[in-house]
């Protein structure tokens, strides 16, 4: 009993339980885990249909032959690709908004109301609840960038509703060069500099 009163005597956030409780209710973790419930739903659905026609190691075989496929095709690649980070950015910001307290007394998170892939990264439309703003996304950039293995992120607020935040996810930069080329003029440019008083020149092997 002394050892447990000690640990929690020594907890920083043994506050966060009275300032603000959590309540997960059903619809938000079904709309938290949205993406990953439809495409099990899809694919379950599918295998199921498929084996009663035919059977079920048939109809498994079908579809890990599909999603192999899938994962196999550059274009599709690309896209199932594009659209996991999308997923996993926004199970990473909703991590964040708790992990730095980005949230309501009430226990309330912002709401991600949509995700999409861009050019170089991801775009997440965010709705804030009443005692959440842009500029709290804003104080916590370096978090964000972090918290998405990204190299930057950009906070901007709509100009006409200030609560609908967007947060842009940087991991690609399309400027810069594929590879770097050495200037040979470098190496030149040693051998033709004058030599300076009191030093003979080297002399080339």
């Amino acid at each position: 009993m002394a050892d447990s009163w000690r640990n929690q005597r020594s907890n920083p956030y043994i506050i966060d339980g009275l300032a603000a409780a959590f309540h997960r209710s059903a619809a938000g973790v079904l709309w938290r885990w949205r993406t990953e419930l439809a495409v099990l739903g899809a694919v379950g659905a599918g295998t199921w249909q498929l084996a009663q026609m035919v059977t079920l190691i048939l109809a498994l075989a079908v579809t890990g032959s599909a999603v192999l496929v899938l994962a196999v095709l550059p274009w599709s690649r690309r896209y199932l690709a594009s659209r996991a980070w999308c997923v996993l950015a926004r199970h990473r910001l909703q991590r964040l908004c708790y992990e730095t307290r980005l949230h309501t007394r009430t226990g309330r998170l912002p709401l991600i109301l949509w995700i999409r892939p861009t050019k170089v990264g991801e775009r997440a439309h965010v709705l804030c609840r009443a005692g959440i703003c842009a500029e709290d996304f804003e104080a916590h950039i370096g978090e964000i960038r972090a918290a998405c293995y990204a190299r930057e992120a950009r906070v901007s607020r709509n100009p006409r509703w200030s609560q609908l935040v967007t947060v842009d996810i940087i991991r690609h930069d399309t400027l810069a060069a594929a590879r770097t080329v050495p200037s040979t003029l470098m190496g030149a440019g040693d051998q033709h500099r004058p030599a300076l008083p009191g030093h003979a020149p080297e002399e080339a092997a």
